[in-house]
């Protein structure tokens, strides 16, 4: 099993689903706060309003926890600031490369037009030297095509400048795949990787429907386990799931680390990559989440490589860009 230390030194980490709003620092909140003029509550309160408690019941209840840092995100600054100060916390915590989603939607309660969220998040982004990308989400409701088919246009528009894929996301027990086909379909036309939430709330028919639609990655995907002809599906289609452990456990879909499908995916042979969902609300950082998954399941660097390696391949990158991490990757693992 890998030490403590080298975990603790390791400088290539990757995170391929992190959630902007979900992942908003006290600090970073503090800042925000301050350039609004808003008085937040006292620290335990405050704390209440970012993470979710362990009294999570279920998707929904843990989707209530991005209602206090949207309501942060409404304005140009705090999207440059949020967006800069993000990409420079997770260089200090030892990534090399992340992917960070948002829904420009979920930007416009105080006027800001989609395309004004988007270019203020690429805005801070150009700020950062860190190397990311960002995806923008769809969401799952009901009467908001028009709002959704904006979010693919943007994607398309802001393509060469920091944006890499669209996502869906959202309530997916509620707003099931088959809502969406026509959004799919408007992707592949123009061209747009992507990638959907699928097998969270929902169980292994989800992640089926899914792949119907051809994704090159699904989010979070966990409950393929349930079906292994779904598993073997994912396998010869090649798509990955970005795994997001301690995200799984607060929208309680397992009790407990040691019951997650970790060793069962790897086993099948279904390319699985590690990230955080999202750090603030599930209170995590991937570090952590690689140390539990280390002390768990026992895992040796050898498999931490292939895992990272999942996530290279599995990047919204062209070959150069891939090349690039491999190296650094290679550096790092072979530095200890």
């Amino acid at each position: 099993m890998m030490e403590k230390e080298f975990l603790d030194h390791f400088k290539a980490y990757i995170d391929l689903h992190l959630h902007l709003d979900g992942s908003l620092s006290e600090k970073t909140i503090k800042r925000l706060a301050k350039i609004q003029g808003i008085e937040l509550p006292k620290r335990k309160e405050l704390e209440e309003l970012m993470h979710v408690s362990d009294q999570c019941r279920d998707l929904n209840t843990y989707l209530e926890k991005f209602q206090f840092p949207l309501s942060l995100l409404q304005t140009k600054e705090a999207l440059i600031e949020s967006l800069y100060s993000l990409e420079e916390e997770l260089k200090e915590q030892g990534l090399m490369y992340a992917e960070i989603r948002f829904a420009p939607q979920f930007h416009c309660s105080q006027g800001l037009s989609q395309e004004e969220v988007v270019k203020a998040v690429l805005e801070g982004h150009k700020r950062s030297d860190f190397m990311a990308k960002i995806i923008l989400c769809c969401i799952r409701m009901e009467d908001n095509e028009e709002e959704n088919r904006e979010t693919i246009s943007l994607a398309e528009k802001y393509r060469e400048q920091g944006i890499c894929a669209i996502d869906l996301a959202g309530a997916e027990g509620i707003y099931p795949n088959e809502k969406f086909e026509q959004l799919f379909e408007e992707a592949k036309k123009r061209n747009i990787p992507f990638t959907i939430h699928a097998g969270e709330a929902m169980g292994a028919k989800s992640v089926e429907s899914a792949l119907s639609y051809g994704p090159q990655r699904i989010g979070h995907g966990v409950r393929c386990t349930e079906e292994t002809r779904i598993m073997d599906r994912i396998v010869k289609e090649k798509v990955t799931l970005e795994l997001c452990p301690t995200s799984n456990l607060h929208t309680n879909i397992y009790g407990k680390l040691s019951q997650y499908p970790l060793l069962q995916l790897i086993d099948a042979g279904v390319p699985v990559t590690v990230n955080t969902d999202n750090m603030s609300v599930s209170n995590t950082s991937i570090k952590k989440e690689w140390m539990e998954l280390v002390k768990t399941f026992s895992l040796e660097k050898k498999e931490m490589k292939k895992i990272l390696q999942n996530s290279i391949e599995a990047a919204f990158l062209n070959q150069e860009e891939k090349n690039y991490l491999r190296k650094k990757l290679e550096a790092a693992i072979g530095e200890y």
